[in-house]
């Protein structure tokens, strides 16, 4: 193109006819200033990816570090149980018996708790409190929008506001620190379940009426008195000043129920060991066992109590027999809950042939006793007093079903998960003193609480052991009240119920109190237990599986004419009528329905139900000559039901003495036969076991496969 040419192009075209570098020049800072901009968007997003892998690096090795503490406090808890293990064979071996298993566990949770609390450094300095000054409520999760990634939080609880710049900055410490829901549905199961699974049939029957009355009965009267003294000492604390928030009616009473459940552990390890006098190991372990379950439900019923109005604290009769009725109606959802699936267990165990293979039936019997649990809290009820129910049936129905090696995998399974669990919790105990964050120490609390479960232990064992002893031809004695009054220690439950809820003042108030009175009651009262009793004058050294001594005995052995002659009329212990009737109920209908004993069930259902008796009963119990020892018909017999030879002296259930004959008469039939001692053991069913004479008494061994 000529020079000339441009101007034949027009003004808008003559740029294009310049030479190509001379085009250039104007373009020059606007291909400059996006070069930049490309470069620096380049830079900037090769630093956004660099700070995008810093961060993950940063976020993965915060979850190994987290691993590694979840690590460590979990081998922290199992050290301390291998501790507590061999110092207990040394204590044992050493028959040292002032410090029992648990309190071990508790010092050694302390001494951990120390170590935790000032030998580890502060941690975790990244909190931050938020103001969100226009919400009225807490939520459970919330999502927090940082530099436009969404990190989600879950509600750990309330903190006050004088101690929101004490939050916890260990994060160790805080690993340490579980959910109180690992304490119902992981720990406490097997703990309950065991009581009932290993109940002893014969000597809690026997006085099954007094143990009810002092679950029951005595439980109601002992949260009430607690709960009203300690409704005193609050307004007490609120004269002299020491209240620094609200403590209401309500949890005054809440404490008085969760503070009632007793957990004598320590004591019965120490009867058990001993060998101390059966009945009132009876007593204080159904007491124990049942209270628990009392104590539980009663917590939810106070909790439940809601009157109409705005004082929502206030008495309303309406509420208080609402509250009644939630009582009434959770104990008895959650008791038919767990017999259910006791009954349900039985009946898989029966028609099927799970008794070939050991281990799919140990399993089976494992997860059925732990869902009953579960399944009742789903439900709104209460897995504590299902899987107690559960566990009794399991023992009286299910068990007779297993092959000989589940019976054996069972017992043992949850005997040893009941002893680790038990020790778990009291080495947290221990440990939760010093690593709890939420602490409130009021000495006059603390001092009103010791007074208040002293007052309502006494009020809950010594009138109602005076009306009991009213009906009972045998008597509860003082050294029994005494030592029932003394063996009144607090555990397991009560902590677990105190810790389940520690969101508000009074709550965290009864937690740090229930702790104390724990390790008071666990390492004084339980220490004292040999000594008191001695100086009571309790039997020790009673085989449990022997029935008691003349004032005790189910049935008594006399000879001649002796001095005791004249007390020869004490009759057999009494046993409870409406348990009379239940056993008759029990013996000919349940018992071959849901096992392979008892009688057919065509010789006691009528006629017209013959095909659905013949379905129903195991061909075993046709085949079997020799059916299964019914273990509770010991201690149900009437007067005049028994009457054994030995020797020269006849022995009635009466305690009657008679002529040489050697005879035996069950439920009114007599046999007689060539040899007393063949009497004895197809009477007792002793079969081989030795029959030991003491001087003039016999002493006979009976089996209990309870």
């Amino acid at each position: 193109m000529e020079p000339g040419d441009a101007a034949r192009l027009g003004p808008g075209r003559a740029a294009w006819a310049l030479p190509p570098r001379l085009l250039l020049l104007p373009l020059l800072p606007l291909l400059l200033g996006r070069g930049l901009r490309a470069a620096a968007s380049a830079s900037s997003g090769a630093a956004a990816v660099d700070s995008s892998a810093m961060e993950e690096l940063a976020t993965e090795k915060e979850a190994e570090e987290s691993h590694r503490q979840d690590s460590v406090s979990l081998l922290t808890f199992i050290l301390l149980l291998t501790l507590t293990i061999l110092t207990i064979w040394l204590f044992k071996h050493r028959r040292v018996r002032f410090l029992h298993e648990t309190g071990l566990a508790m010092i050694y949770g302390l001494i951990v708790g120390v170590i935790l609390r000032y030998g580890t450094p502060a941690t975790s300095g990244h909190d931050k409190s938020l103001s969100c000054t226009q919400e009225d409520r807490a939520f459970s999760t919330l999502l927090v929008n940082v530099s436009g990634k969404f990190f989600e939080y879950t509600l750990k609880g309330e903190i006050s506001p004088g101690k929101i710049n004490s939050v916890e900055q260990n994060d160790m410490l805080r690993k340490v620190t579980f959910d109180p829901e690992v304490f119902f549905n992981i720990l406490l199961p097997p703990i309950i379940f065991h009581a009932g699974y290993s109940l002893k049939k014969r000597h809690f029957f026997r006085n099954l009426g007094s143990i009810l009355a002092y679950a029951f009965l005595g439980t109601a009267v002992s949260c009430f008195i607690i709960g009203n003294l300690m409704y005193g000492v609050v307004k007490l604390m609120k004269l002299v000043g020491q209240l620094s928030d609200k403590f209401y009616y309500t949890d005054c009473l809440f404490f008085g129920a969760i503070i009632s459940a007793t957990d004598p552990v320590t004591v019965l390890a120490i009867f058990n060991e001993l060998h101390a006098d059966v009945d009132l190991y009876a007593l204080l372990f159904g007491e124990s066992v049942l209270n628990d379950a009392v104590a539980i439900v009663l917590s939810s019923s106070i909790v439940a109590y809601q009157p109409a109005g705005l004082n929502t604290h206030a008495f309303d009769a309406a509420a208080f027999f609402k509250s009644v009725g939630i009582f009434l109606g959770i104990f008895s959802g959650s008791f038919t809950m767990g017999a259910v699936t006791g009954v349900v267990t039985a009946l898989v165990t029966k028609f099927t042939k799970l008794h070939c293979f050991p281990l799919l039936e140990t399993a089976l019997f494992f997860l059925m006793s732990w869902s009953t649990f579960l399944l009742a809290e789903a439900c709104g009820f209460t897995g504590v007093v299902a899987v107690l129910f559960c566990g009794i049936t399991q023992a009286h129905y299910t068990y007779n079903n297993l092959s000989v090696e589940s019976r054996s995998r069972t017992k043992q399974l949850f005997e040893v998960l009941h002893f680790l669990a038990e020790n778990f919790i009291f080495s947290y105990m221990g440990l939760a003193l010093f690593t709890f964050q939420k602490h409130v120490f009021s000495p006059v609390f603390i001092i009103g609480a010791f007074v208040a479960i002293f007052l309502g232990r006494a009020a809950h064992i010594y009138p109602l052991s005076f009306f009991l002893n009213l009906g009972r031809r045998h008597k509860i004695g003082w050294n029994f009240q005494h030592m029932m009054m003394f063996s009144g220690l607090r555990g397991a439950m009560a902590f677990a119920l105190a810790i389940r809820d520690t969101a508000s003042y009074a709550r965290q108030m009864m937690f740090t109190t229930t702790l104390l009175i724990v390790f008071f009651t666990v390492w004084v009262i339980g220490g004292g237990t040999t000594p008191m009793l001695s100086w009571l004058n309790i039997r020790v050294g009673v085989d449990p599986d022997q029935d008691p001594p003349p004032n005790n005995d189910s049935f008594q052995v006399l000879q001649g004419d002796g001095p005791d002659s004249a007390r020869g009329n004490r009759t057999k212990q009494e046993s409870a009528w409406l348990f009379r009737l239940w056993y008759s109920f029990d013996h000919n209908y349940l018992k071959p329905i849901l096992t392979h004993s008892g009688p057919p069930l065509t010789t006691t259902l009528p006629a017209w139900c013959g095909l659905l008796a013949r379905c129903l009963t195991s061909p075993q119990v046709y085949d079997n000559q020799e059916p299964l020892r019914e273990e509770d018909s010991d201690f149900i017999l009437t007067e005049g039901d028994l009457t054994l030879t030995y020797g020269d002296s006849t022995v009635t259930a009466n305690g009657s003495s008679g002529s040489h004959t050697a005879s035996t008469s069950l439920e009114g039939s007599r046999r007689t036969k060539s040899s007393s001692e063949e009497v004895l053991d197809r009477a007792l069913g002793i079969g081989d076991q030795p029959v030991s004479s003491r001087g003039t008494r016999l002493v006979f061994p009976l089996e209990d496969n309870a």
